[in-house]
């Protein structure tokens, strides 16, 4: 496949303009090697993981491939704890609490925001790309990748957020559709309601910026692929179509819903981690959300609804697990992640030879 576009196989020095989206909980290093010996961007996913477990995924990784790969962090601001609010919220699972059995004080693990230790961790590996996820980090860690060699990407959801990661410096930026699957990398603005789709977002980012765009959202096969290089895209950063791969930690159960959903099984929710995810719809998505003005500021909501979801999987039930999805989960295929993106590619060369007759 000769692809017309090359800005993003020149400034990240692969043959695919196809990025594997860092989904944290579900990308595997052995998905980054795969995805990246295919020729497209792997990732891995550094927002859940301890530095002792990043350390271990970059040294699988560099292991398994010499190819680039991309790792990516959350970057919120760690948030002022509420005793109130929290204790309202937890008021609110109680009779989840006792439905389980869980403990009502009982606290689940909270996400760590990119910081000086994970820098001194990125500088060790050197990846290729270091993204980035509600903004970007302070300027000084900034400056450090950048002086390293390391390319910085983040997210934006509307072309004002795009127009500031350019002024902060980003190599390029990830127009994040409002169809995409988990949390939202909205940064300036809080209304989840006024978040555009794919399709309009990705050519007024493109016309807002000199930096490469990378479109995501809804996009999980050869079609999606080429409309998004039609709107202006340097290339496609694709996640829910991954998750069914067997190199994804995707769950047993969460498998199982995801090929059980379709077009309109998923909404934008804050009752799992207090920030706008979407996901598939399930009992607490329902009957607390899908947005909740009580849910404790991000991460602080996962603290209080995080353990519930063990006792239930126990019982075979995803009522409390986050069933992270994008809006189109019946384009994921059971295929290996390096099948996968070899397949896309066949397909976009496809769909762009029928739009060149």
């Amino acid at each position: 496949m000769q692809w017309q576009d090359r800005r993003l196989l020149d400034l990240f020095g692969i043959d695919h303009p196809i990025l594997q989206a860092p989904m944290a909980g579900v990308t595997s290093p052995q998905m980054a090697i795969a995805t990246s010996e295919a020729g497209a961007l792997g990732s891995i996913a550094g927002a859940m993981l301890s530095l002792d477990g990043l350390r271990q995924e970059f040294q699988l990784v560099k292991q398994g491939t010499s190819r680039p790969f991309n790792v990516n962090f959350f970057v919120h601001k760690p948030p002022t704890v509420d005793d109130a609010r929290d204790a309202a919220w937890r008021r609110k699972l109680a009779g989840y609490y006792s439905e389980l059995s869980v403990a009502a004080d009982a606290k689940g693990p909270s996400r760590a925001a990119f910081d000086g230790a994970a820098c001194e961790l990125v500088l060790e590996f050197k990846p290729k790309v270091a993204s980035f996820h509600f903004g970007l980090p302070d300027k000084s860690l900034m400056q450090r990748l950048k002086a390293a060699g390391i390319l910085v990407i983040a997210s934006a959801t509307t072309a004002e957020e795009a127009r500031w990661l350019e002024g902060e410096g980003v190599d390029a930026v990830i127009a994040q559709g409002a169809e995409a699957g988990g949390h939202r990398g909205m940064f300036l603005t809080h209304d989840v309601s006024r978040q555009p789709g794919t399709m309009a977002l990705v050519p007024q980012v493109v016309d807002a910026v000199k930096v490469p765009v990378i479109a995501a959202g809804g996009i999980g096969d050869g079609r999606g692929i080429a409309a998004a290089l039609a709107l202006g895209a340097a290339g496609a950063q694709i996640g829910t179509a991954f998750m069914l791969a067997p190199e994804a930690r995707t769950g047993a159960l969460h498998r199982e819903a995801l090929k059980k959903a379709n077009d309109n099984s998923t909404t934008l929710t804050n009752v799992f981690t207090g920030r706008p995810a979407r996901g598939i719809v399930n009992r607490i998505v329902s009957e607390m959300g899908p947005m909740s003005a009580e849910a404790p500021a991000f991460p602080l909501a996962a603290e209080a609804t995080q353990p519930l979801r063990g006792p239930a999987e126990t019982r075979g039930s995803t009522d409390f697990t986050p069933l992270w999805s994008g809006q189109a989960p019946t384009l994921a295929r059971e295929m290996p992640a390096g099948e996968l993106v070899k397949t896309m590619v066949r397909e976009t060369g496809a769909v762009l030879d029928r739009m060149r007759r």
